[in-house]
């Protein structure tokens, strides 16, 4: 979602939605756009003070000092023009709903498309094993690779723990919805994975 979303008169509609919920200082505000949207849009000072000024002018919200503070607070004028425009703000609600849904779709795909690559590497790696025809001890040469390999597998399982942590904890933190379904879904390629390994590391 881009600031477009909010189309003309959209952007003071919902920030006097937020103010009914309760009175904010402008930073309170910012912070309550940016979550509400799952991270996709925080606008700037610029774009939110102007517009307060333009609301208080109105008639629509009050402002008071709390110390340094500057707290914003709808009035009952205010509140008139929200229940006035519930249709319209239901509207507004709607699409930054659709938004947060876009933004767990694309944590899930990126899960999906590292499990998938990991498979490959996996189903790469079992191909290119070939038993040898009598057993024998391995060689010196064979356990420094072996160990040098196991050293790669666990740098490559550390990033890939790393970046879809990374990736979920920044899109919880911004106000995203995690479905207990990604998680299911993580779950159980990882076992998958694993059982894949296993039977890489164990050819019959």
């Amino acid at each position: 979602m881009s600031p477009a979303v909010f189309s003309h008169g959209d952007l003071r509609l919902y920030l006097l939605s937020l103010l009914a919920e309760s009175p904010q200082h402008g930073y309170g505000i910012i912070q309550a756009l940016t979550d509400r949207t799952g991270g996709t849009y925080t606008p700037s000072a610029g774009t939110i003070y102007p517009r307060l000024a333009k609301l208080e002018e109105e008639g629509l919200v009050t402002k008071t000092a709390d110390g340094r503070t500057t707290i914003y607070a709808i009035t009952d004028a205010g509140r008139a023009e929200l229940e006035a425009r519930q249709g319209d703000l239901a509207g507004i609600e709607s699409g930054l709903a659709d938004s947060v849904r876009l933004i767990a779709n694309e944590v899930r795909q990126s899960v999906q498309e590292a499990m998938k690559s990991l498979r490959a590497d996996l189903a790469a790696a079992a191909q290119e094993q070939s038993p040898p025809e009598t057993p024998r001890a391995p060689s010196n040469d064979a356990r420094a690779e072996s160990r040098a390999e196991l050293h790669r597998a666990d740098a490559v399982l550390n990033a890939f723990r790393a970046q879809v942590r990374t990736d979920l904890r920044t899109h919880v933190a911004k106000g995203g919805t995690l479905a207990p379904a990604v998680v299911s879904e993580l779950d159980a390629a990882l076992d998958a994975a694993a059982h894949q390994i296993t039977r890489a590391l164990n050819p019959s």
